[in-house]
């Protein structure tokens, strides 16, 4: 009788919970979520869409700040405002309603304007995580963006207006460590093969093994063998273009097993060395984008404020510079291949215990490091070192700009603006509209069209807003004027399938800036729901 199948280790309800996004980033990174503090302003159709995101993957606590009431326009555009709420506070509605998603969820609620806050409370954003706002005036806007580049607090400021949806994304320094590239390339270190690896490979005879056998080497070890032999043939460089690696490929070929006919074996190991050529064998360096992290003045001139990344990249740094012989801490990973298990495991030991050795390099120069600034030796843990040198290559720095100095006339990025306008089917197009509907709004108190009887007056005095936000800076008028048409129709209307698309998208950067992981986007995006088109740009 045949003994049962071995069950799988039990989830904990935790895990069952949030098993997708734990795929997505892990342990560490819903830890982190679970301990964030968000804030929202306004607790609009598009806000509340981003809390909903943020509540069901289990966000730590949020806080709702709005002064405003529940109106009949906010419950035809708002999923998380029914008719019985018409008139009562939106905070409390939309915290309360949005806490029935998640029982893990704190939520509290701020029953105040948020110009009166910034008066009365101007420490009331210090602790938080991240800061959302949404249907700002230009008025509040400024302000609290100075208020929140000077706290070094990521500031995410959404609209939904119409058919367009914008987001412009506020952070001073936004490091990543876990940016999980899409074509990352394997770290194996076939130019610069590394003691253990040497003797491993070394100790396996290609030529002397029956074809049982050599079908079943895993073919980094032959890729290895057969660059050995090509260095020698080559003064020690390896193959480069695409003509010297057809060749380096017709030599691996040639080592196929033939049987005793001279017929060549099927051997998927040596099909797999042949196609692995482009991606495995290459110089190992350091990415560009991990030199200049590496080089930045913050990692070379270290204080005792530093962050835990920075003095991690310091111990990075001197190891590439001493003990690394040029190279990044290894990775410490093989990709998956043809081979018996016994070998496969074998070498994929030999990578593991390299990284161990070089991880531990590395955190002994953490603490030292740490005794130097004095800190605490535990602010940085070996966890954190092993974390940090397994994804060295791939670290990635954002320095973003203040949404103060965009509004501001001396420091607009008037060159760029301009230079997209000249595509009459660029989106930068919407920009300049919204930042008109702004510039309308601080004259006349209301939204372009928001009145029916105003819709064609409005349209002038859009156009003239318009007009001469353009002239400062320095750019022609607009091909058409159907955009400011447009733009009136809206009313400053504010429809839930745009507000649900943008929600989740600010949402999703929300979640980048608190996990530390992805690449969040730079810095402005712009959404066309007519044409269903997207764009980013950096102001």
């Amino acid at each position: 009788m045949s003994s049962p199948a071995p069950k799988s280790p039990e989830q904990s309800e935790k895990s069952k919970k949030y098993d997708r996004q734990l795929r997505l980033w892990g342990d560490n990174g819903q830890s982190a979520l679970e301990s964030a503090q968000v804030c929202l302003i306004n607790a609009t159709g598009i806000g509340t869409e981003i809390l909903k995101s943020l509540v069901l993957p289990g966000i730590g606590a949020f806080t709702v700040v709005d002064g405003k009431k529940v109106t009949e326009e906010d419950i035809g555009c708002n999923f998380f405002l029914d008719t019985e709420s018409c008139g009562k506070s939106r905070a409390q509605v939309a915290t309360r309603l949005l806490l029935e998603l998640n029982p893990d969820v704190r939520g509290d609620y701020v029953d105040e304007n948020i110009d009166q806050l910034l008066e009365n409370n101007p420490d009331f954003f210090n602790n938080f995580s991240v800061v959302i706002g949404t249907s700002l005036t230009e008025r509040t806007l400024v302000p609290l963006s100075k208020k929140l580049w000077d706290l070094e607090i990521p500031f995410i400021v959404c609209r939904s207006y119409g058919f367009i949806g914008y987001i412009r994304v506020q952070v001073v320094e936004h490091t990543i460590i876990e940016t999980h590239p899409d074509d990352q390339i394997p770290d194996l270190r076939l130019d610069k093969p590394f003691p253990s690896l040497k003797k491993y490979v070394n100790s396996i005879d290609l030529e002397a093994m029956e074809y049982k056998d050599h079908a079943h080497v895993p073919n980094l070890i032959i890729l290895y063998k057969y660059l050995q032999q090509w260095k020698v043939e080559h003064d020690g460089q390896l193959p480069k273009n695409y003509k010297e690696k057809e060749v380096f490929r017709s030599m691996i070929r040639k080592g196929i097993y033939v049987d005793e006919h001279g017929n060549p074996e099927a051997e998927e190991n040596f099909e797999e060395a042949i196609k692995a050529v482009t991606s495995s064998v290459k110089s190992t360096l350091v990415p560009s984008h991990v030199r200049d992290i590496l080089e930045d003045d913050n990692c070379i001139n270290l204080t005792s404020k530093s962050k835990p990344f920075w003095i991690l990249a310091k111990a990075v740094r001197d190891f590439v510079e001493n003990e690394g012989d040029g190279c990044l801490p290894l990775r410490g990973s093989i990709p998956d291949m043809t081979a018996e298990t016994e070998k496969y495991i074998a070498l994929q030991q030999v990578y593991h215990n390299q990284a161990a050795k070089d991880s531990e390099v590395v955190f002994r120069c953490v603490q030292q490091l740490l005794h130097q600034l004095n800190q605490p030796p535990d602010t940085i843990t070996e966890k954190d070192v092993k974390l940090f040198c397994k994804h060295a290559s791939s670290l990635h720095l954002v320095r973003g700009t203040s949404i103060a100095d965009e509004y501001d006339p001396k420091t607009s990025n008037a060159q760029s603006i301009a230079g997209n306008l000249e595509n009459p089917e660029s989106t930068m197009v919407y920009y300049v509209m919204l930042r008109g509907v702004d510039r309308f709004y601080s004259e006349y108190n209301t939204y372009p069209g928001e009145f029916d009887d105003q819709v064609e007056p409005d349209i002038m005095k859009l156009k003239a807003c318009i007009s001469k936000l353009l002239s400062e800076w320095s750019c022609g008028p607009l091909a058409k004027d159907d955009y400011v048409h447009e733009i009136c129709r809206y009313g400053g209307a504010e429809l839930h399938s745009v507000s649900s698309f943008i929600g989740g998208c600010a949402a999703q950067e929300t979640i980048k800036f608190i996990t530390g992981q992805y690449k969040p986007v730079n810095n402005t995006l712009i959404y066309d729901a007519i044409t269903s088109n997207v764009a980013t740009f950096v102001f």
